[in-house]
């Protein structure tokens, strides 16, 4: 597995790391736990390096789940979580509002002991609270560095300025934001102020939720009651059935590679730029072999220009979000 380092911070990681999130739930149904820690280990074993949970998946049980997996390998891995809603320690319930910054060291705690680990590699603020300075909380992660009890800082979905802000207090070391061939909004800023001040880039549901697999067309359903496809407007059959133009010059490319579209995917992402880390998600361990397989196809420069080309022309029909999520995000 190739290596990278997430901007000029030292973490050097594995070039596509794991996202954990829906091992616990969230895309139809919790999947067998034994099962998850398996996939985990397997991926420990095909040498990925970087593993992505937060508090709120779950909440709490995706921690204790990679806490669990990974207890045996901690020294050869790196973990990040993210921290943002008051969770009930009790009830494990999201509690309606965002953490304050004071209350971020009681949060990290929590983690440590789920995770099973005295140190959190990479420490996430998941959504940016607009009811806090980020100053604020940016100085409160600088103080878990100091009593190390984190060692590195990140945003997830915050804007350039916040970013800007943020990293003015305390060195980030990645933003962690969706970004793939069907949504680019990170290319509008974000990417730029990471380029410039040395920050990583590590792009969440690069496979657009499935949909760049291939696997997704418009007969496809999804259940209102565990998955949250159900709730996005580009999942609709009427949005799906536009969408799928997208495919069809990717699934060509990536016939003429030996690869699958997931894959060609990944490597248009691997190919924009040298500090950029994928963390597609699965519950499969063949199908983390397949994502982590990109690693080793090099698109030319042409080849990776028609896709962004095609990712522009193509006009995806349909939020990424429904309303009520899209305002969570800092952009």
């Amino acid at each position: 597995m190739h290596t990278r380092e997430l901007g000029t911070s030292g973490l050097r990681v594995s070039g596509v790391g794991l996202g954990c999130m829906t091992m616990s739930g969230g895309y139809g149904g919790a999947p067998d736990r034994a099962e998850m820690i398996a996939v985990i280990r397997g991926a420990v074993d095909r040498g990925v390096t970087l593993f992505d949970t937060a508090e709120i998946y779950g909440p709490h049980a995706n921690e204790e789940l990679v806490g669990e997996a990974l207890a045996g390998v901690r020294d050869g891995v790196a973990i990040a979580t993210k921290f943002a809603q008051n969770i009930d320690p009790l009830t494990h319930q999201a509690l309606g509002r965002m953490l304050l910054p004071d209350e971020i060291r009681a949060a990290v705690e929590g983690s440590l002991t789920r995770l099973r680990t005295d140190v959190i590699d990479l420490y996430y603020q998941h959504r940016v609270n607009p009811d806090a300075p980020i100053e604020d909380y940016a100085g409160a992660v600088r103080a878990l560095i100091d009593a190390g009890k984190v060692k590195h800082f990140g945003l997830s979905e915050a804007s350039a300025v916040t970013i800007r802000r943020a990293h003015a207090v305390q060195p980030l070391t990645a933003i962690q934001s969706e970004y793939s061939l069907w949504w680019r909004r990170p290319d509008d800023g974000i990417l730029a102020a990471c380029e410039e001040l040395g920050i990583g880039f590590v792009p969440f549901s690069p496979l657009g939720k499935g949909f760049l697999t291939g696997t997704i067309d418009p007969t496809a359903t999804f259940s209102k009651d565990n998955d949250l496809r159900a709730q996005i407007p580009r999942f609709t059959p009427e949005a799906l059935a536009h969408n799928v133009t997208l495919l069809e010059d990717i699934r060509s490319l990536a016939a003429t590679k030996n690869a699958t579209p997931a894959q060609i995917a990944l490597a248009w992402l691997l190919a924009r730029k040298p500090w950029i880390v994928p963390i597609p998600g699965t519950t499969k361990l063949h199908r983390v072999e397949e994502n982590i397989a990109a690693a080793d196809i090099d698109l030319t420069p042409a080849e990776v220009d028609a896709l962004t080309a095609l990712s522009t022309k193509v006009e995806i029909e349909g939020g990424r979000y429904p309303g009520f999520l899209e305002a969570q995000t800092g952009l």
